[in-house]
């Protein structure tokens, strides 16, 4: 099923080889890592199953099935289809849902629910990075009893060195991610080749009557099991997000031709493992390398992760961009770190939230196995989030007749809700961990959204008609003064308070004023021909509404020069002042929001970054208005 890709002007970058291999880095390096402890999860883990030949076949069959149907028929057929001019993720996946008044109620749950599923996949962020690593150094212990001290030290240096380099960007380092992931996967199928050729028996696994035959022969530790076997399509919506780096068909050749063949040697092998000798269930991973190869595999397997908590990181920071753009999130400082590339941002609050949060996290579970009780639930939970939209954005945006759609996104959710379902008996273990920081970021979410909605209607139902107030600028003729003034309002109607309070206690105006609204628009860029909206309202007032794409950041002195070059008669920056409203929130109003909310809101109002940094407006031409208002 393929989505109407002209009509949405969409663009795809060209498939390359060089793309196809930086997608083994970015795209692919959280399910590439999974190896490391998803085999390991089901045979040692705390719910860990016998290790008997008919299991070791069965969980193999259900590895097998869930990368078959969850990550190539969903992910890279269906899934990657659902792009918003090229751009995927759960952002731009709710972009697509149609906004007119027939499908506003199912429109406002379902964009509750990618406001779930954008919350949980933060959860995601905090876990990956920890057990990956975890996993990863763990195999120092393989080598040798004497390393288990020294695990938990190297672990946290190595997390703490992950988001210390932040700061400097992923451009450079970006460029080696793919050939260092193509020798993994090289590696992960020699060792796991290595292992089928000496136990070919275990191939029979790819007959689904083994998974069968597992579920029937273990019941509910069976479904407890398969909460560890979802470990192995970890990455999935990560798959999606990065559609827009590097588009489709590279994603889909590097899947197809590399990943997916890769790590089904690799399980296959750990499987074939395990039948010749049970007791490597420990670290099945590791008991595929030879002795003479443990610390130069630990060192590569460390490199790997590394690079799977860099891509994910990076692409929490696209999310967390995308959210303020989307009016969800509070400003925050967003730093650019190339002047060649859109995507690579830093967000030093976020990175210093998500460095402690990992840190923490490793130091309170302790090893890999008890921390992945709490991964699991994120992830399947996302996954049945994104098979719900993608139904509606096939039946409203697209017009997919019924049978088309609903026999696909069906079995996709019988897949979601079976992990999903065998997930929640982990809560008591771990998961609670995941559901409560996906909760508060939510509630955070929602309180944001609501409080600034509120906000607006306030300032909507207030605001004084632009047109009454420049007939009595017209009838009063005020002083005018040399330069140019930019009004900064948050609706494009009206006008906005910061004039009313500067023409009520000055008495002037400058030359030119400009009254300049940004608004956020639900695709994810928007070309330069299409940003600006200009109206000349006579007297020396224009109003400009520039438009800027869910991925993209303000910049509001290129929207002056753009205007500038559009003929607006304003002045150069050295000429220009903009003037802001700070508002101070009051709780005593009427505002359809609790009490708690309310005061949720004015706090991370207060602590929202200041407009001048995200706007990027020259701090010595800034003009700060203090207003009041009552929410």
């Amino acid at each position: 099923m393929n989505s109407p890709r002209a009509a949405h002007g969409g663009h795809a970058p060209k498939p390359t080889a060089a793309l196809t291999l930086a997608a083994l880095g970015v795209v692919f390096g959280d399910i590439g890592t999974s190896p490391l402890y998803a085999i390991k999860e089901c045979f040692h883990g705390i719910h860990a199953i016998a290790v008997t030949p008919d299991n070791i076949l069965g969980v193999l069959s259900l590895i097998f099935w869930s990368l078959t149907m969850v990550i190539t028929v969903k992910y890279v057929l269906f899934i990657t289809a659902a792009d918003n001019r090229g751009e995927g993720g759960i952002f731009a996946l709710i972009e697509l849902l149609p906004k007119d008044a027939g499908h506003r109620h199912v429109r406002t749950v379902l964009a509750f629910l990618g406001l779930c599923g954008a919350a949980l996949l933060y959860g995601d962020g905090i876990i990956t990075p920890a057990i990956s690593v975890l996993s990863a150094v763990e195999g120092l212990t393989v080598a040798t009893d004497a390393a288990a001290p020294l695990v938990m030290p190297i672990t946290c240096l190595i997390l703490f060195g992950l988001f210390a380099v932040q700061r400097r960007g992923t451009a450079g380092i970006g460029k080696v991610f793919g050939p260092v992931m193509l020798v993994w996967f090289a590696v992960l199928a020699v060792l796991g080749l290595k292992e089928i050729l000496l136990a070919p028996q275990v191939l029979s696994a790819v007959n689904p009557i083994h998974a069968v035959k597992f579920f029937l022969e273990n019941q509910l530790h069976g479904v407890v099991v398969l909460g560890s076997v979802v470990l192995c399509i970890t990455g999935g919506e990560a798959l999606y997000a990065d559609l827009g780096h590097f588009g489709r068909r590279p994603i889909q050749r590097s899947w197809l031709l590399v990943v997916f063949p890769c790590l089904l040697l690799n399980y296959f092998g750990q499987g074939a493992g395990l039948l010749l000798d049970p007791s490597i269930a420990p670290n099945p991973f590791y008991s595929l390398v030879p002795d003479t190869l443990l610390y130069p595999m630990a060192a590569l397997s460390t490199a790997a992760t590394v690079i799977a908590s860099q891509a994910l990181i990076s692409g929490v920071f696209s999310l967390t961009r995308q959210a303020i753009q989307l009016g969800v999130c509070p400003r925050l400082r967003i730093v650019h770190t190339s002047s060649d590339m859109e995507g690579q941002i830093y967000i030093p609050e976020v990175n210093f939230a998500l460095m402690w949060a990992c840190i923490g996290l490793t130091l309170a579970f302790g090893e890999s196995s008890r921390l992945a009780a709490a991964y699991g639930i994120a992830v399947t939970a996302t996954m049945g989030i994104t098979s719900i939209l993608y139904f509606f954005v096939a039946r409203w945006t697209w017009k997919q007749p019924l049978y088309r759609v609903l026999p696909p996104v069906l079995i996709f959710l019988a897949f979601d809700l079976a992990y999903f379902g065998s997930n929640l008996l982990k809560v008591a273990d771990g998961g609670w961990f995941t559901l409560l920081i996906a909760g508060l970021i939510v509630l955070a979410m929602a309180t944001w959204e609501d409080g600034r909605a509120a906000l607006r209607r306030l300032s909507v139902a207030t605001a004084v008609p632009l047109r009454l107030f420049l007939s009595e600028v017209s009838t009063k003729n005020p002083i005018r003064v040399p330069g140019t003034a930019v009004f900064m309002s948050l609706s494009p109607q009206g006008t906005p308070v910061t004039l009313l309070h500067h023409y009520k206690h000055n008495k002037v105006f400058h030359d030119k004023v400009v009254i300049l609204s940004v608004t956020a628009s639900d695709v994810p860029t928007v070309p330069e021909a299409d940003r600006l909206d200009i109206q000349d309202m006579g007297q020396g007032f224009y109003r400009i509404v520039a438009r800027y794409g869910f991925m993209e950041t303000p910049d509001v002195p290129a929207v002056m020069a753009q205007a500038r070059n559009l003929g607006v008669p304003i002045d150069p920056p050295a000429d220009t002042t903009y003037f802001l409203g700070r508002e101070s929130l009051l709780t005593t109003g009427k505002a359809r929001m609790a009490g708690f909310r309310k005061s949720l809101f004015a706090l991370m109002s207060r602590n929202a970054r200041p407009a001048t940094a995200y706007f990027g407006l020259p701090p010595g031409r800034v003009v700060e208005l203090g207003v009041q208002v009552e929410l």
